[in-house]
């Protein structure tokens, strides 16, 4: 039996919480796995991991002269990679630079990309957890290859080839709804 806790002690253990760590209660991380459907921890973890590499990378390039051309070709190369794999909004020629890295490479920018919240974007489904479902039994490909990932990030090149499968019955009936349904079809 544990005795109370007299009057000068509660006062100084008011804002102390033993039960709760303060790693635990980390609530960026939740309101981000939850908006994006992150089902495992480490995904987050991944992300938030290449976001600090990157940021440490593009600190490091800044303390450079900015007239050395390693430092201009390492930063164009950087930048143009982060808005290729659609991470940034802005490319090098539309003035991005190294303080955009510092500042707009985050584990959100990341999860954009996710197949699921790309899916959920265009419209092909009406939140990312139907989305996430769908991925993984197999009805979303990807240009010619079919994703059971719903990790899989998606380029800025990939976005106009994610459709459904041709033997998905989603895709089968969006067809049969809008009316697109040829004789082919009507036979299988």
């Amino acid at each position: 039996m544990v005795r109370q806790l007299k009057h000068h002690e509660k006062k100084l253990l008011r804002k102390v919480n033993f039960n709760t760590y303060k790693s635990e209660n980390n609530h960026r991380e939740h309101s981000i796995r939850a908006r994006y459907y992150l089902q495992g921890t480490q995904d987050y973890a991944k992300y938030n991991v290449l976001c600090g590499n990157l940021r440490s990378l593009a600190h490091k390039l800044s303390a450079l002269d900015p007239s050395d051309p390693f430092r201009k070709q390492l930063e164009s190369e950087i930048l143009e990679k982060l808005w290729a794999i659609g991470v940034l909004k802005q490319s090098r020629e539309q003035g991005a630079g190294l303080s955009r890295v510092e500042h707009d490479v985050t584990v959100s920018a990341f999860c954009r990309r996710r197949l699921g919240v790309l899916m959920t974007r265009n419209g092909m489904v009406q939140d990312v957890k139907t989305a996430v479902s769908l991925i993984e039994q197999g009805h979303v490909r990807v240009g010619t290859e079919v994703v059971t990932d719903p990790a899989f990030l998606v380029t800025r090149n990939m976005e106009d080839f994610v459709t459904w499968v041709d033997s998905s019955k989603i895709k089968r009936t969006i067809m049969k709804y809008r009316d697109n349904m040829d004789d082919f079809d009507l036979m299988v």
